[in-house]
């Protein structure tokens, strides 16, 4: 398995938008910088999307109005900026996956990604559902916590997603 998975490592870093990426082809050296400058700015726009939200429920922020409408508000943007991210980060994998596959930070910022992703999810289909009892007045503990994991794992994607620029 080891084996077939390296191979297929190897044949995704071999595509020519790889290599193009990786500046390996004549005249775009520039092309990986400019990938990752907008991964960034993806990624600011996502952060920041989320952390207003997040801090709305540690009852931080725009504490007037419904959390359900600042929901409505900020997800486009979230998702948006979320697919632009997904999208630019997988061109800077594919340049060098091997490497990637390998490096410690690399594979933190998937997690916490990952972990996330699935506390959004358990928000989503917990504590939100209720959101109608809640929506004006403080969140419950159980979305106050959902926020504070929130932020906690998104700053370590940033956390972790720049120091993979430092050791790969």
């Amino acid at each position: 398995m080891r084996a077939a998975a390296a191979a297929l490592l190897q044949t995704i870093q071999s595509w020519p938008i790889a290599a193009a990426v990786r500046g390996d082809l004549a005249g775009s050296e520039w092309l990986f910088p400019i990938i990752e400058t907008l991964h960034v700015l993806a990624l600011t726009l996502m952060f920041g999307s989320i952390a207003m939200l997040d801090l709305r429920l540690l009852g931080f922020g725009r504490r007037s109005g419904a959390v359900s409408a600042l929901a409505r508000e900020l997800l486009p943007w979230t998702w948006t900026a979320w697919c632009a991210a997904a999208a630019l980060g997988t061109l800077l994998f594919i340049s060098r996956a091997e490497s990637y596959v390998h490096n410690f930070q690399f594979r933190m910022k998937l997690l916490c990604m990952a972990v996330a992703f699935l506390n959004m999810l358990i928000f989503q289909f917990g504590a939100f559902r209720q959101v109608a009892s809640w929506d004006h007045g403080r969140p419950p503990a159980a979305a106050r916590l959902a926020g504070m994991l929130s932020l906690m794992l998104w700053l370590g994607v940033v956390f972790f997603g720049r120091w993979v620029g430092f050791t790969s």
